[in-house]
């Protein structure tokens, strides 16, 4: 079945886009937005809307399919593409982008999505928002076209067995994180739950204000939790105990704050995201393999998460490559085509390093359903609930499009088998 059309319509996205730079150097809240001026190139605030662009693909039966461009909270920041503007975007989607795809055969989802993947306009390859966005929608309309489920698109195109049962969902609590961690515990969520610690304030000058939260969520999930509950806690602390301790990174001041976080979220699993932030690839590579060391040594046994600096599919490989985290984030919109981040996921495979398909609060209902497949077709270690920072909605719907991915393949193999029977 052809391509007829490509249309993009500027729209919003599940939160908003924030100057990270500003606000680790301080800038302060004032309610819901921030005081002071942007640092980051492209911002016109320091907090400003989420802004996506709704991709339609028509097919020749007049089928629509979607896909959603977005591109997370903080862009610009960390080696990531400029800061995405709808408005500015879509004339690229609806011309050079459509002039490439139209008239291509439907079922070609490998192929349409690499031949996205290398386009480049006036000798600049296509923001990964736009390659995010419409490798969602190539995908969905080989789905339709082949009147499958966008999971076995992608595991026939990777070469991988679909995951039986759903992938653990990782909960975000946003700011909120008590009130929507508590709503995490009541729903059995199995890891959670972000907590958002982006400032020394969050932290504590001297780390205890995360250690006082960590001691919290241990006993809370116990009070809270189902029965035979067994979370696994990943907080993200973006580069805040770099802040506050500094490097080297495998001294003993650094290793016994970490032993502590362990002892307080006994006897749950513990995952720190994004423990320093040294502002390259190579010197972040080399700061986390100096702390894993340090915690090897120390049988400290807390997993460190890979964030800042891992990117790209290239920045991915490199962090497992190096060994320099138990899990690598593999952010969704930052790999560009959808694609890519399942070959993300895949190299992780064989090595020491778990595949946490991520991506952002910033995203849609649209680009976290695909990514559901993606999780699905991969079999990651974790996935994110997406979008927004509110947990209940991203939650349901990541949640539900796997469990109504699995339904429907259950059926469809029963139904083949029924017919292979019946013709014997």
């Amino acid at each position: 079945m052809k391509i007829t059309g490509i249309y993009a319509t500027p729209g919003y996205s599940g939160f908003f886009f924030d100057d990270q730079r500003a606000i680790k150097q301080g800038a302060e809240h004032d309610g819901f937005t921030y005081v002071g001026e942007p640092v980051t190139d492209g911002f016109d605030e320091i907090r400003q809307a989420g802004e996506s662009i709704i991709v339609d693909i028509e097919l020749e039966d007049s089928t629509v399919v979607r896909g959603d461009c977005a591109a997370v909270q903080y862009s610009g920041a960390g080696g990531r593409d400029p800061l995405f503007k709808a408005e500015e975007y879509a004339p690229v989607i609806e011309g050079p982008v459509a002039d490439e795809l139209v008239g291509r055969d439907a079922t070609d989802f490998l192929d349409n999505a690499e031949t996205l993947e290398e386009m480049e306009v006036d000798g600049d390859r296509l923001h990964t928002a736009i390659r995010y966005g419409v490798s969602q929608a190539l995908l969905a309309a080989a789905a339709e076209a082949e009147n499958t489920t966008q999971t076995d698109v992608m595991a026939n195109a990777l070469g991988t067995e679909p995951a039986t049962e759903p992938v653990p969902v990782f909960g975000q609590s946003g700011d909120d994180r008590y009130n929507n961690t508590e709503k995490m515990f009541v729903k059995g969520v199995p890891v959670l739950p972000h907590a958002l610690i982006n400032s020394v304030e969050k932290i504590g000058e001297n780390g205890e204000t995360l250690l006082e939260y960590v001691e919290w969520l241990t006993d809370r999930s116990q009070e809270l939790g189902p029965d035979d509950y067994d979370p696994r806690f990943h907080i993200d602390v973006y580069g805040m105990i770099g802040e506050i301790f500094g490097g080297p990174y495998d001294r003993d001041e650094v290793v016994d704050y970490f032993a502590a976080l362990e002892e307080a979220a006994a006897p749950y699993p513990l995952q720190i995201e994004g423990p320093m932030d040294v502002g390259n690839r190579e010197d972040q590579i080399a700061a986390m393999v100096e702390l894993r060391e340090g915690l090897e040594a120390a049988d400290v046994d807390v997993d460190i998460v890979a964030d800042e600096w891992c990117n790209t599919f290239e920045d991915v490989q490199a962090f497992v490559d190096a060994g320099a985290a138990d899990l690598v984030q593999i952010k969704t919109p930052d790999l560009g085509g959808i694609h890519r981040s399942g070959q993300a996921v895949r190299y992780c495979e064989g090595t020491d390093t778990r595949a946490y398909l991520g991506g952002t609060c910033n995203e849609t209902e649209t680009s976290a359903r695909a990514c559901a497949h993606v999780a699905l077709a991969t079999d990651a270690a974790q996935t994110l609930a997406k979008p927004g920072m509110g947990f209940d909605e991203g939650y349901m719907i990541v949640e539900n499009e796997m469990r109504r991915t699995i339904a429907r393949r259950e059926r469809d193999q029963q139904t083949e088998t029924d017919e292979i029977t019946a013709d014997d």
